[in-house]
């Protein structure tokens, strides 16, 4: 059996969980509603405040879709509870990052700043200290969505391995390399 996929999820306080007909699950809490289709072969048991998930097979497809939906499941269970933050920095001479309602405001070191709009799911704040680098803070009851969104921001400018410049996750740690000058001897 699938280790994932066979532990229960608990349901916290606040937080109601319906399955439909046509397989749709539905978690509403207060940070808001999210909606995942599950695949056919997987079944949903709503009891004693915990979800649980069965398989129809031991087919290896059936295996992973058991662990897939389990941990999609739970991060909905989380999201709508607690909610997902991110932060990432920006670093480098004149990065800026301003949030403008659902508006972000990127300068990068192009010749041109950089507009994004992010879906109405997202709530972000931009941080801006004297002496430290802009933080951005983004928060969503959708992890998914709160992961893609921090994943295309990043990939706007990437950290480079020489200088350490770029876009980057709040303690992501990088590899950093010698430059050319290091290599002479």
């Amino acid at each position: 059996m699938s280790r994932i996929g066979k532990l229960p999820i608990t349901i916290p306080q606040g937080v109601e969980v319906k399955v439909s007909d046509d397989n749709v699950v539905t978690v509403k809490g207060k940070l808001g509603e999210l909606h995942q289709k599950l695949d056919p072969a997987i079944t949903v048991e709503i009891k004693d405040g915990t979800i649980q998930l069965n398989r129809a097979t031991e087919s290896k497809d059936h295996k992973s879709k058991h662990g897939l939906y389990r941990s999609l499941l739970n991060n909905m269970v989380i999201g709508v509870s607690q909610g997902f933050t991110t932060e990432q920095e920006f670093v480098g001479v004149g990065y800026k990052v301003e949030a403008k309602g659902q508006l972000l405001d990127l300068s990068l070191g192009y010749s041109h700043h950089i507009y994004l709009e992010l879906p109405p799911e997202i709530k972000a704040e931009a941080v801006s200290e004297r002496g430290k680098n802009p933080l951005l803070k983004m928060q969503s009851a959708d992890k998914q969505l709160l992961g893609q969104v921090a994943a295309k921001i990043r990939s706007l400018r990437k950290p480079e391995p020489y200088k350490g410049k770029g876009i980057r996750f709040k303690g992501e740690v990088l590899r950093r390399k010698a430059g050319k000058a290091a290599e002479k001897k």
